[in-house]
């Protein structure tokens, strides 16, 4: 987005990253919201990047569009009596625990300039 110089549509998004343009116009919200994006309307309007690549990190991504939910694994809960259901689901729970924490530190250590950069150099 910040290597074209013109706004980007979401329909362009949605073509580029094979969804409906609806869902990028609720997730660019949210990052219009926290002041990364900013959109303009009408015949060459679109969005476009408002923010310092160097400063933001995928955290602050996670962040502006909700924090969904990382891990989709669920837990059975078919006999909450049972002490091998019980046991599994605390393992499970702990570890996707340890994981997400993993994750959400790693984003915090990678900014949007670290992405721009190993994109560019994939280009090359």
């Amino acid at each position: 987005m910040h290597l074209v110089k013109q706004p980007m549509t979401s329909e362009q998004f949605a073509t580029m990253l094979g969804t409906n343009a609806v869902v990028i116009r609720r997730t660019m919200a949210g990052l219009r919201d926290a002041g990364y994006v900013t959109s303009t309307k009408g015949q060459g309007g679109g969005w476009t990047l408002s923010c310092d690549l160097q400063r933001v990190t995928l955290l602050d991504i996670y962040q502006a569009v909700g924090e969904p939910k990382i891990f989709s694994i669920g837990f059975d809960n078919v006999n909450p009596n049972c002490v091998v259901e019980k046991a599994v689901n605390a393992s499970l729970r702990d570890v996707l625990h340890e994981a997400e924490v993993l994750l959400l530190t790693r984003f915090s250590q990678i900014s949007l300039a670290d992405l721009s950069q190993e994109f560019i150099a994939q280009l090359e």
